[in-house]
């Protein structure tokens, strides 16, 4: 018969034989372990670097019964644009490696613009093809595990992650799967600091890589949020790299220039 004693030390040993018998994810990973884990989830870093050229087409709910269809293209290393249709008309935002431009219709400006320096930097974040967890030493970023943290009632990981540029992202990864399921950024816009949050779910295998389809986004606290469904993944289809340069807009002395009648030999 087991006395206190007896079920104290049956209890401990039960205990370690199951810390023992535990999966990895389940004990104390390192940042480092944890991230190369992210990467084997979305489909390992050889699928991950297959990809050159990625084409998404999706729609963002903008708000109740409000819809536009989106297309969001990337090239490695650096090129990025998204076109947002609306009412007939088409916002543009790119990057070409180096320059940030914009079309904004619902602005009342037709002409491409360049991008102010928070915004260019903005959108050469975005245009990191594989994110900033992979190969983040090489870009310059630095990453921290803060430790753990429930989102939605799922365990996640959090790990902080300070840009190149300074700016600082929060990734949420669930503690089972590995992937993403929240992200958080903060970012100094025009000299007002700004804190964002994304939820991610609804993932699925396109060509080998697990990828998200659903995102939830907008201001931190706030409870207005715009939605991303992606509808259709293409992995390396073929995209010209003009489709991230700039257009030249024409300035109105050559526009009067080309409406001159030619002048007629006699």
């Amino acid at each position: 018969m087991f006395n206190k004693r007896s079920i104290h030390v049956a209890l401990l040993c039960a205990g370690i034989a199951a810390l023992c018998a535990a999966p990895l994810s389940a004990q104390n990973l390192t940042v480092d372990q944890i991230i190369a884990k992210n990467i084997e989830a979305h489909g390992g870093m050889a699928k991950i670097k297959a990809a050159k050229t990625m084409r998404i087409t999706g729609k963002m709910t903008l708000g109740p019964g409000i819809e536009a269809p989106i297309v969001m293209e990337q090239k490695r290393p650096e090129l990025s644009r998204m076109d947002l249709t609306l009412q007939g008309m088409t916002a543009v935002q790119a990057y070409d490696g180096k320059i940030g431009w914009s079309i904004n219709p619902f602005g009342g400006k037709k002409d491409p613009e360049v991008m102010g320096e928070d915004d260019r930097k903005e959108m050469a974040e975005q245009a990191d093809f594989d994110g900033p967890l992979v190969d983040y030493k090489e870009k310059g970023n630095k990453v921290e595990l803060v430790g753990k943290d429930p989102v939605d009632g799922t365990d996640a990981y959090k790990i902080k992650v300070t840009l190149k540029s300074g700016d600082t992202r929060y990734f949420y990864l669930d503690t089972d799967s590995f992937l993403e399921i929240k992200e958080e950024s903060k970012r100094t816009i025009r000299g007002t600091e700004r804190e964002s949050e994304t939820s991610i779910g609804d993932y699925k295998d396109e060509g080998g890589l697990m990828l998200a389809h659903s995102m939830e986004m907008g201001q931190k606290g706030s409870p207005q949020k715009q939605k991303l469904t992606l509808e259709k993944v293409e992995i390396n289809p073929a995209i010209d790299d003009s489709r991230f340069k700039m257009p030249e807009v024409k300035k109105p002395a050559a526009a009067a220039e080309e409406k001159k009648t030619p002048e007629v030999k006699k």
